[in-house]
């Protein structure tokens, strides 16, 4: 990260402390225990999908370890039954940390705009931005957070996030491999192909990525996890299912 931002940062939230739960500079990581400013993310836009990116070195092995900890301390699945979790509000400390991680990775990232929202607009030539400045610098970055648990063979339907939530949504996998896959919402009339077939566009995700999704990728596109068996493919191979744990981080509209 240049320097530029690093002081943009320092200005926005002062200089380090102890404290655990705090946004940006301040926030020592202390469950991901990673120097601030520190590593490089290797970030991949998902070019037929605008809005679209993921980062699949988000968490290393030792960190998704910790969020997982983290996750079980909750004690919101210790009944066997139970595979979702919900908070609004005021989250716990892992899940603040967990979103000043992910602000600090876009920031670190060569796709941060330098740009207000309003000349990026007018700069139509600009390549494709990882998250929008209005989206990255609101506060709190997420202040909702669903936790689900999916067992071999369970999934997910084909949705996009209700309209109670604004737009830039953080998706964490965790523990199991599997393919996520974009469809056009059915009022889009290129969504099928000549074939009559929905298209498609698959996303792998691995253990500790993280993807990102505003704009189109948010509103004009449903995101489905079908893993039922012959459908968790990739590359002509099929991914060994596993259970898998994902972290969903978005912000309420306020009404």
């Amino acid at each position: 990260m240049n320097d530029k931002l690093k002081a943009v940062l320092r200005e926005a939230f002062g200089d380090s402390s102890d404290s655990d739960c705090e946004l940006g500079v301040s926030s020592v990581f202390k469950l991901f225990s990673q120097p601030i400013f520190g590593d490089s993310y290797t970030w991949e836009p998902i070019t037929e999908i605008s809005g679209l990116w993921i980062c699949r070195d988000f968490l290393s092995p030792d960190q998704q370890s910790s969020l997982l900890s983290s996750i079980e301390k909750e004690g919101c699945f210790a009944d066997a039954s139970h595979n979702q979790a919900m908070r609004f509000g005021d989250l716990p400390s892992w899940s603040v940390e967990l979103s000043s991680y992910v602000r600090e990775s876009v920031l670190s990232s060569d796709h941060v705009s330098e740009f207000t929202d309003e000349e990026e607009t007018i700069d139509k030539g600009k390549e494709a931005r990882l998250f929008p400045p209005k989206l990255l610098w609101r506060e709190p970055l997420f202040n909702q957070l669903i936790v689900n648990i999916y067992q071999p063979g369970e999934g997910i339907g084909a949705h996009v996030d209700l309209m109670r939530f604004e737009d830039g949504i953080a998706v964490i996998s965790l523990e199991s491999s599997c393919v996520m896959h974009f469809s056009r919402v059915e009022s889009e009339v290129d969504c099928f192909e000549e074939t009559g077939k929905e298209h498609k566009i698959p996303v792998l995700l691995i253990p500790g990525s993280l993807v990102l999704m505003w704009g189109e990728a948010r509103y004009m596109w449903k995101h489905e996890i079908n893993r039922k068996p012959g459908f968790q493919n990739w590359q002509g191979l099929e991914i060994d299912q596993k259970r898998r744990t994902s972290v969903t981080l978005r912000k309420l509209r306020q009404m």
